[in-house]
């Protein structure tokens, strides 16, 4: 039966700014993907991101040049020879595992041999901003189990300290997207032992990931920017101790299960991210989380109101999506209505 793909800008206002080194958002602009198939249908979401060149135009003409692909039938495989890693794929990988999990009447989770996802722990965000208004951000997070801080090169001591403060038994993931050179992290090398930070995420910028070799952290560092797909890792070895998966930067899925295989195989810890978007956009990528050390996906909760029966969060525990949201087998009676 052949298939029918469409593709739409969706934008997703924020409750408030969400601020990081290299600018701040107002709204989860994403791409969502449907393909339909008789009365099933499939659907994901995909984030484009300006730091790799793409675009709300760019991504819709990726899936629109591959839309007739997919429609006389595409693997997974065949998308990813068709399309390179990116939130298109990411997109259009997460519709054909929805639509696959309508068809055969088996779960996601259970065609990976997994059980239903669980509720796990996710870090809440606490955005750049000034060390004065992050200790406010912070302090409405006390009790959360692992918060992660937005930094930049300017006053990141200050910051770190300001949100430790606050939070003074969570866990700490800091995370400068590539703001700091190589003389900032070894100068913060005590700062961060001192705050008992778990994890640093891409301190430097990817082209200057050389510096890491010798540097003997005081705590782990994560590949966030510098790790996309499998093949990224040979020239990580060395130079982080975790990589960060997710699934826009991966091209979906279907490579991030490949990424999480490979990173584990070569010793390197897990840290499971998302960009800002909606629950659609997270369902996919729990089926990786569930794997993960460190698990960041909060994106949902920036947004001012998600999906119906999407996932939910409380005091840091993400419960996933209602069932039939996404990635299971849909009921009769609910077949056309997503």
């Amino acid at each position: 039966m052949l298939r029918r793909l469409s593709a739409r800008h969706q934008s997703w206002p924020l409750a408030a700014p969400f601020r990081i080194s290299r600018g701040v958002k107002h709204s989860a602009e994403v791409v969502v993907v449907k393909i339909r198939q008789g009365a099933l249908s499939g659907r994901g979401e995909g984030v484009p991101y300006a730091r790799y060149g793409e675009s709300i135009d760019s991504v819709l003409m990726q899936v629109r040049a591959v839309a007739g692909l997919v429609e006389a039938g595409a693997t997974r495989g065949d998308l990813a020879r068709a399309l390179p890693p990116g939130a298109a794929r990411s997109a259009i990988d997460a519709a054909l595992w929805d639509l696959e999990a309508a068809a055969s009447g088996e779960a996601v989770s259970t065609a990976l041999g997994h059980g239903p996802p669980q509720p796990l722990t996710t870090a809440l965000t606490v955005g750049l901003d000034t060390p004065e208004r992050m200790a406010e951000a912070a302090r409405s997070l006390a009790g959360a189990a692992l918060v992660k801080i937005k930094v930049d090169a300017s006053r990141p001591e200050a910051q770190i300290r300001a949100v430790r403060r606050h939070c003074p038994d969570a866990r700490l993931i800091v995370d400068p997207n590539e703001s700091w050179n190589i003389d900032l992290l070894r100068t913060l090398q005590p700062v961060l032992a001192e705050a008992r930070v778990d994890l640093v995420e891409q301190p430097l910028p990817a082209a200057d990931d050389a510096a890491l070799a010798g540097l003997g952290p005081a705590v782990p560092m994560c590949a966030d920017e510098s790790c996309h797909v499998g093949d990224d890792l040979p020239r990580l070895r060395g130079l982080y101790q975790a990589v960060n998966i997710k699934l826009d930067k991966t091209g979906g899925l279907t490579e991030a299960l490949r990424l999480l295989a490979a990173a584990r195989a070569d010793g390197f810890r897990i840290m499971v991210g998302c960009m800002i978007c909606s629950s659609l956009g997270i369902a996919p990528a729990l089926q990786v989380a569930r794997e993960a050390e460190f698990v960041d996906l909060d994106g949902p909760l920036w947004l001012q109101r998600d999906h119906a029966g999407g996932a939910r969060t409380r005091a840091g525990l993400l419960s996933p999506p209602e069932p039939g949201f996404w990635g299971e087998p849909v009921p009769l009676a609910l077949r056309g209505a997503r």
